[in-house]
């Protein structure tokens, strides 16, 4: 058990049979009172957040989350198929499981597995990974950076906010956390 005064962004608690992980942490003290602690917390499992209040005397359950280095390999259906790199054993994620993360999975994309007591709970994505443009209107000549935006579809099936000289081929990065444009690559 850990207590309150412990506890940080990040870190990882186990509440009501569920494993949340602290995404930011508040101290509050108010008058004659108590001291409180507000956390939002993110589930996970499911990815929904939420905020709760505690008393500063509180304790938690720590939860152990291991983090395996891993290799995005093909998609069956609503299952996708990760890679150990250091065991090379396949680890099979379900759709509910990856969540929004689906969106930016490609084939040979490095990343992060988090497990919880052996059971695989969802992946961590890096910030930013490059995706091929499939569908978009045509830049023509004159377009710059700055001159406005439009839709453009990627290799995942994702749709992005990009500059008006992007064309179909082109590679782009975007960041995994907002779904933003943020470069041409390479």
């Amino acid at each position: 058990m850990i207590d309150a005064g412990e506890l940080r962004k990040g870190i990882a608690i186990e509440l009501d049979g569920k494993i949340y992980q602290i995404t930011d942490y508040h101290h509050i003290k108010i008058g004659r009172g108590s001291a409180q602690i507000r956390l939002r917390l993110r589930d996970i499992r499911s990815g929904s957040t939420t905020e709760r209040s505690f008393q500063a005397s509180d304790k938690f359950t720590p939860a152990f989350l291991e983090r395996r280095h891993v290799q995005c390999l093909y998609s069956e259906k609503d299952i996708y198929y990760f890679m150990d790199n250091e065991s090379y054993e396949q680890i099979p994620l379900t759709t509910e499981q990856l969540r929004e993360t689906k969106n930016y999975l490609k084939e040979g994309l490095e990343l992060e597995l988090l497990t919880c007591k052996g059971t695989p709970i969802s992946v961590e994505l890096p910030v930013a990974v490059e995706l091929q443009v499939v569908e978009t209107e045509p830049g023509f000549k004159g377009d710059t950076a700055t001159g406005g935006s439009k839709p453009a579809k990627l290799e995942t099936g994702i749709n992005v906010q990009v500059p008006l000289f992007i064309n179909v081929g082109d590679i782009i990065k975007v960041d995994t956390r907002s779904g933003e444009y943020l470069e041409k690559a390479g």
